[in-house]
């Protein structure tokens, strides 16, 4: 495989936060139209149709499966194909969601490796798309890698938010304006003079 110059970059998509610890220890559950599933020391199994598989907040789905067991018939790989989706928790309840043409999960080592059309999101962290992602589940970070001299990867982080300035203080009200009421004297028309009596020669 060959990178890009500017192909290799470690991104630290989720800083301090981890992957939740109690995904580490449940059992892989997985649910699907048909398997021929036989949990044999270093076997192979088959799983077609709607492929779900989870452990603890951990969630992976697609088209078809293919499980490698270890020599104690536990789970060691899963290679899906085929609309690829991957999801889980950090211990902070951010949610991680991945899709890739592929998607190769090495169980004991909780690595995720996302190939063809890869894009991994990370709530309150920022994204990644490339040809080619590496996803460690147990540290939550991330590589992302361009297979050939033309590929380029693309990362969006997000932004510190700034906070809000706080809005300028109101001018003070002016103050009522006061009517003085008219005195008495000028609100009161003068009595007209008495008229004179006529005077009779």
């Amino acid at each position: 495989m060959r990178l890009a110059a500017f192909g290799l970059l470690g991104l630290l998509l989720c800083g301090a936060a981890t992957a939740k610890q109690s995904d580490r220890s449940p059992p892989v559950n997985v649910d699907a139209r048909s398997a021929d599933a036989s949990a044999q020391p270093n076997g192979i199994s088959h799983i077609k149709g709607n492929v779900v598989i989870t452990q603890g907040t951990l969630k992976a789905t697609s088209d078809l499966a293919t499980i490698y067991f270890d020599a104690q018939s536990q789970v060691k790989r899963v290679v899906l194909t085929g609309h690829a989706h991957i999801q889980q928790l950090d211990d902070n309840g951010n949610l991680m969601t991945g899709n890739a043409d592929s998607i190769d999960y090495d169980v004991p080592e909780g690595v995720a490796i996302l190939t063809g059309n890869a894009h991994v999101k990370q709530v309150n962290r920022g994204s990644a798309s490339g040809d080619r992602l590496v996803y460690d589940t147990k540290s939550s970070t991330m590589t992302a890698q361009s297979t050939s001299d033309e590929g380029r990867v693309h990362l969006v982080f997000k932004a510190k938010q700034q906070p809000a300035k706080s809005a300028p203080a109101s001018n003070a009200s002016a103050p009522a304006a006061t009517t003085t009421a008219p005195s008495p004297a000028a609100s009161t028309p003068a009595p007209a003079p008495a008229a004179s009596a006529a005077t009779g020669n």
